[in-house]
């Protein structure tokens, strides 16, 4: 009980602190944007579940509602009236671009922070942890990195993923066929269809596809890891560092008052739309000790 009334005593002061300090807005372009037109505009994917994808025309996800709840939050620093959100789709490929030129203010979808990365983007708090794997036919017993020699793999165009597996073929000598694909679902379909021996990606984008799939006892997820288990953040203009400590403060508060934690039980573990199935992915230890302290994993 103490534990609880603590954390609660916490969430309230940072709203408090926050509520009871003006936006500097003039020190910021991007809120003298959204301020002036009463408007956030959001990049969004179009089929990353559960993060960010369509249902009936409209991004949901639980990055989505992330960056609902920054939207809102940032309405009521600036006077209370709701934001108009504004919608824009983005690619793995344009995600950067599009940033870059201001014709989106935040990026919600599943882009992983790296140090490499950092140099082009600013990024929020961690809001999920991922490891790169790959996943193949379960007839083909795949499940080492070892096992990917000599075969062709995929892996999309634009991603972190495709730099990591060339790595690995370079340092390793693996002899893999590299192969591009212009989305995660064309990847997924080759090696359905045996165009490709296997599919590089982060390990809940892969488990995602293989719950969706018609036969999801087809598909195997590796075992081993390519990559350490790498953040996901909202990505926002680099030049504008007063933008991005008003979204980690509106995040701060998400965290702190436990909302955090229904939303990740609504996306990861009941059904979601529009097929209603389930991700079935409790909440790891480790994500969850970053939710509980973002700041220490700020970079």
């Amino acid at each position: 009980m103490i534990a609880k009334a603590m954390l609660w005593l916490a969430a309230a002061w940072v709203s408090m602190h926050a509520s009871a300090s003006p936006l500097p807005v003039d020190a910021s372009p991007t809120l003298q944007r959204i301020a002036q037109h009463q408007t956030i505009t959001v990049g969004h994917r179009d089929n990353e579940v559960p993060f960010s994808y369509l249902v009936d025309g409209r991004p949901v996800g639980y990055a989505i509602d992330l960056c609902m709840a920054v939207a809102k939050r940032i309405g009521e620093r600036l006077g209370g009236a709701p934001l108009d959100v504004h919608f824009v789709p983005v690619t793995p490929v344009n995600r950067f671009i599009l940033l870059r030129k201001g014709e989106i203010d935040l990026e919600c979808g599943v882009t992983t922070s790296t140090p490499e990365r950092r140099q082009q983007a600013a990024f929020s708090y961690p809001h999920f942890l991922t490891a790169t794997r790959y996943v193949a036919l379960a007839d083909n017993d795949m499940r080492t990195i070892a096992d990917l020699a000599g075969r062709s793999v995929v892996s999309t165009t634009g991603t972190i993923n495709i730099e990591q597996l060339n790595e690995l073929n370079r340092t390793q000598g693996l002899n893999i066929a590299v192969m591009l694909s212009r989305s995660h679902d064309e990847a997924f379909a080759m090696v359905a269809n045996g165009q490709a021996t296997a599919f590089v990606m982060d390990d809940i984008l892969l488990a995602s596809l293989v719950t969706a799939a018609v036969s999801p006892q087809r598909f195997r997820i590796s075992e081993e890891a390519i990559s350490e288990p790498q953040p996901y953040g909202l990505m926002m203009p680099i030049e504008d560092a007063v933008f991005a400590e008003v979204v980690n403060e509106a995040l701060y508060e998400h965290f702190q008052s436990g909302a955090i934690h229904t939303l990740y039980d609504q996306w990861f573990l009941q059904p979601i739309p529009p097929e209603n199935r389930v991700i079935g992915l409790p909440m790891s230890a480790e994500l969850a000790a970053i939710l509980a302290r973002p700041d220490a994993y700020a970079d």
